[in-house]
């Protein structure tokens, strides 16, 4: 048997069960009971500051203040 011959019928037989199991280990950790407030938070971030705008951040040491007019 060719090196090739055995690797493509190891790829056919082994690589499928590899694929599925891999398919249904990623689905189990997607869809188990313990991520639901993980997955509402994901969920939600966009409208985490909806009622108001979210803060400026701090003011980097120095940056040019845009606040502040020159003549």
């Amino acid at each position: 048997m060719e090196f090739y011959t055995f690797l493509r019928q190891l790829a056919d037989s082994w690589g499928l069960l590899a694929m599925t199991a891999l398919f249904l280990g990623v689905c189990l950790y997607a869809f188990r009971p313990g991520s639901r407030k993980s997955h509402d938070e994901a969920a939600n971030s966009i409208f985490r500051n909806e009622k108001r705008p979210a803060r400026d951040a701090a003011p980097v040491a120095g940056a040019p203040n845009s606040n502040r007019t020159e003549a």
